[in-house]
């Protein structure tokens, strides 16, 4: 039986994951030649956009194969703009493969894919590479690996060539009871300590490392050897059809194409496959099966356990979302910092520009593409700069649509500091509802989160759930800056619905102006998204870096001091960051390096100039109301928020 086998290629940008990624491809057959980022012909990087650029953007795969055993291997985009793209792939990997260069080591990007990669739980191997590099140093790298992401990872030696020697061995003895009794007393052949270490690795115990040069080619023939005698994968072929959607593309007729790891059973092509929430399910017929192979694709009528693939026929699955049996949907937990707002001219219309992020967004949804209806806007949300200058590339070749975007603004956002409890009623003639919340504030980083604790004899279980889903679905905005309101937790205590006049969408109505009544009542608080950041600077220099990030309202923990070279980790707010690598290179003459990560939200450092800035009018937001509607003797009015509980029905009692 064939052995499926998902593995990912993740790296800083410029680590060299795109050549690697060639030799793999050349030295099982896969390929012919090997190509080169500056010579433009990769067989992964396919995209024009990525050959001008030389970095990767999109996540490509390619397949290849060692005796029975058959790869599918996805390249990912190393630089910081294309996190998501990248994390999307992270959520269908068995195995992923870290490259790290031999001269710059653990760079800022680096650790943000590793949190990652232990978030998803995924069995890692590294590779040093650009060993043939002046300034590279194999086991300085293997220390700062040690030191800053696992002190379970080891230079492997080409096992073929050497068996699990002693020094291995013993390795793995500290890290398993079992083994260090066998160690000691020497009871386990050659054979059992290899089964043991493909145990180890795949349960995220020991974290093999390799060196060499992709470029020169050395290193890839035992990485190999190495890979295909470690990994360990079981797919089940004979249960009902399973799998997770990955990613989404459009082809050049616009039809959508979902891309599908299959995680058990066969898939074939015209049967129907549902997906989407337990209570919405969908069942769509696929209309066909597309095998990918870098930039070419073939028609398949079925697609396997433990393979990727692509169908038509599914018109709304989302990147994270599972089909056939599986339901679960995982979210990104990488969010961008930026908004910027969408610029065009006549006679581009409106609609054509829309139109054209929406299937952008569909493909990555990170963007969070909206229409501000009161300021009559088209907007985004980015990781940076360069996407920005990526998707106006894309919109000019793609769709034949010129368009430009405004400068990047920092994603704000808020959040609540005390517990309230929130009430809303909307009753128009003909209709009626009426909400009740209790409001929270949650971790720093856990989103919205919505319990229910309502009685179903206090409102009907179908209601609930409507009320439960209304406070999921939409991205709320606080009253300080109408940004968008995280790390909340609302519970759902009690509602009243009426047997005549209850309508779709009234619930609508009642839960949002109950979590608007609340927030009237609440501690507002702003959050800023933060970096956390290190520095990597000539001793000489630490005094001025240090006075920048107190100045840029950061902090910082003790500098490292090695030799002439001094490292400064800290946190520091985005906003006032973002372009601090210009100054940096100036300072050091250009001998100064900067690695930034996005490390979440935190209280803004200047909330009243923010607020000041962005003149928010909480009182004027067609969206969003906390007045609550009643009707009396056939004529419905407004109550204001803080007299809306007194007129409520339901009665609080909590």
């Amino acid at each position: 039986m064939t052995r499926n086998t998902t593995i990912g290629l993740l790296a800083h940008v410029d680590a060299g994951k795109t050549t690697f990624a060639e030799q793999l491809l050349y030295h099982t057959e896969a390929i012919r030649s090997r190509g080169r980022v500056d010579h433009k012909d990769t067989f992964l990087d396919t995209h024009e956009i990525e050959k001008a650029r030389g970095i990767t953007v999109f996540a490509d795969q390619a397949e290849f194969s060692i005796g029975d055993s058959r790869y599918f291997l996805l390249d990912t985009p190393g630089h910081v703009d294309f996190s998501p793209e990248m994390e999307r792939a992270l959520q269908i990997l068995d195995y992923a493969v870290v490259i790290v260069s031999a001269v710059e080591g653990v760079e800022g990007h680096t650790e943000t894919v590793w949190q990652l990669l232990r978030r998803h739980g995924i069995p890692t191997f590294f590779f040093i590479n650009k060993t043939d590099r002046a300034g590279a140093d194999p086991q300085r790298v293997l220390k700062e690996i040690r030191l800053q992401l696992s002190r379970d990872a080891f230079m492997l030696p080409d096992l073929q060539e050497t068996g699990v020697d002693e020094e291995l061995k013993s390795f793995m003895a500290e890290r398993d009871d079992q083994l260090f009794e066998a160690y000691l007393d020497g009871s386990l052949n050659d054979s059992a300590w290899l089964e043991a270490l493909i145990a180890l690795v795949l349960h995220g115990k020991i974290f093999p490392c390799m060196s060499g040069s992709a470029l020169l080619d050395e290193g890839i023939d035992s990485f190999l050897r190495n890979l295909d005698a470690l990994v360990h994968t079981e797919y089940d072929y004979q249960q009902p059809f399973s799998g997770r959607v990955y990613k989404i593309r459009h082809d050049d007729k616009g039809t959508r194409i979902t891309y599908i790891k299959a995680l058990q059973g066969v898939l074939k092509s015209r049967e129907e496959l549902a997906y989407g929430p337990a209570q919405e399910r969908i069942a769509e017929r696929i209309t066909g099966i597309r095998k990918i192979y870098g930039a070419k694709t073939t028609a398949a009528e079925w697609g396997a356990a433990g393979e990727l693939f692509a169908v038509t026929g599914l018109t709304a699955a989302k990147p994270g979302e599972g089909v056939g049996l599986l339901q679960a949907h995982l979210s990104s937990g990488l969010v961008p910092t930026l908004k910027s707002k969408v610029r065009f001219e006549p006679p581009v219309h409106l609609k054509e520009v829309h139109t054209a992020f929406q299937q952008l967004g569909a493909e990555d949804p990170s963007l969070n593409v909206s229409w501000d209806e009161e300021l009559q806007e088209l907007h985004i949300q980015v990781m940076g700069q360069i996407q920005l200058e990526i998707l106006e590339q894309i919109m000019r070749e793609r769709f034949s649509i010129p368009v430009t975007f405004g400068d990047p603004e920092i994603l704000y956002m808020e959040t609540i500091q005390n517990t309230v409890y929130g009430c809303g009623h909307f009753e128009p003639l003909g209709h009626y509802a009426e909400v009740h919340l209790k409001l929270e504030p949650g971790a720093r980083g856990s989103g919205i989160s919505v319990q229910n604790e309502c009685h179903p004899d206090d409102l009907a279980a179908g209601y609930q759930h409507q009320i439960e889903q209304y406070l999921l679905e939409s991205r709320h905005r606080g009253l300080l800056t109408g940004s968008p309101l995280t790390d909340l937790r609302i519970t759902l205590l009690s509602g009243r619905a009426h047997n005549k006049h209850t309508h779709g969408g009234d619930f609508r109505e009642a839960a949002f102006r109950a979590l608007r009544q609340g927030l009237e009542q609440a501690e507002n608080i702003l959050l800023e998204p933060v970096y956390a950041l290190k520095i990597r600077i000539n001793i000489d220099h630490v005094g001025k870096v240090m006075a920048d990030i107190q100045q840029a309202s950061g902090s910082f923990a003790a500098p490292e001091m090695t030799d002439q070279v001094a490292v400064v980790t800290g946190t520091v707010p985005v906003a006032t960051f973002m372009n601090y690598s210009v100054r940096l290179a100036s300072m050091t003459q250009g001998k100064g390096s900067l690695s930034l990560r996005v490390a979440g939200y935190q209280d803004c450092h200047e909330p009243e100039t923010v607020i000041l800035n962005k003149q928010y009018n909480k009182n004027a937001d067609p969206a969003y109301t906390s007045i609550s509607i009643f009707c009396a003797k056939g004529q419905a009015f407004s109550v204001p928020w803080d007299e809306a509980e007194e007129h409520m029905h339901v009665k609080r009692q909590w």
